[in-house]
């Protein structure tokens, strides 16, 4: 029975990925910053365990109490929506510890077992802004093309290990709290210059062409976790498969109508 570790499973993606897996027959490792027994199903396979990974000791305390794993999903994330303008650098700093440095400080502390092991895979979790980027989520796309750029890279330093690195890119996702878990960090990031043109981006993902579910979001993880091939990047949902099969490079003329985070 293999082994799963994700982070980010209070809600959203990861909630929806430790389910996914379990269902299939995993044995899964539930983090969150303060876990809750009531997301999750009882069962002798899923695990809760507490875990910060901007916090060293919270990511060493997590990694002893699951053991070996198979897999980790670095999931956890934090959003940001706003005029880069406006935004302190404090809470650019912020996004960047969470979305950027606590993703690669869960794939450094991991490695040393993968690759003694010489198997393991860690799969992390980016945006499809990364693909086509957007307006008014300037800091945000940067963590997430931050992480982009190192998982590219690190996936060719651990070949020689037969370890892997792969990258799940979902699109927009309404029916997550993604906004609402960052409603006060992003108070007073529209400055009355910005807000016309901001109204009218916020009008266009109420009417959206195109989403992404949480199941699709697990679905690529999945995928992602059980592709034996090197493909590096999986998008999930609708909106973000159609951005990928796009010639890279292309302008989004459209964008208005097929925001996505």
């Amino acid at each position: 029975m293999k082994t799963v570790l994700i982070t980010g499973c209070s809600s959203g993606y990861g909630l929806e990925t430790a389910r996914h897996f379990h269902a299939q027959g995993w044995n899964v490792y539930a983090t969150m910053r303060t876990p809750r027994t009531d997301r999750l199903p009882p069962s002798p396979r899923l695990h809760l365990l507490p875990l910060d990974v901007t916090r060293p000791d919270s990511i060493a305390q997590a990694l002893a109490a699951a053991g070996p794993i198979d897999v980790l999903v670095n999931n956890a994330g934090l959003g940001l929506f706003g005029a880069f303008e406006a935004t302190p650098m404090a809470t650019v700093r912020e996004i960047f510890e969470t979305n950027t440095f606590g993703t690669m400080a869960m794939t450094q502390a991991v490695l040393p077992q993968f690759r003694e092991r010489r198997s393991g895979l860690v799969v992390n979790v980016t945006s499809s802004a990364t693909i086509a980027p957007f307006p008014l989520v300037a800091a945000y796309t940067a963590s997430k093309t931050a992480i982009e750029g190192f998982t590219a890279s690190l996936a060719f330093e651990l070949q020689a290990f037969d370890v892997r690195v792969k990258l799940v890119e979902p699109g927009y996702a309404p029916t997550t709290q993604f906004t609402a878990n960052g409603a006060e960090r992003m108070q007073g990031l529209i400055p009355e210059a910005y807000v016309p043109y901001a109204q009218a981006i916020f009008a266009a993902m109420g009417q959206p062409q195109a989403v992404t579910s949480e199941l699709d979001v697990a679905e690529a993880v999945w995928l992602a976790a059980n592709d034996p091939t090197p493909r590096l990047r999986y998008a999930a949902g609708a909106d973000a498969v159609a951005l990928a099969a796009r010639q890279p490079g292309a302008v989004d003329t459209d964008r208005a109508s097929s925001i996505v985070l």
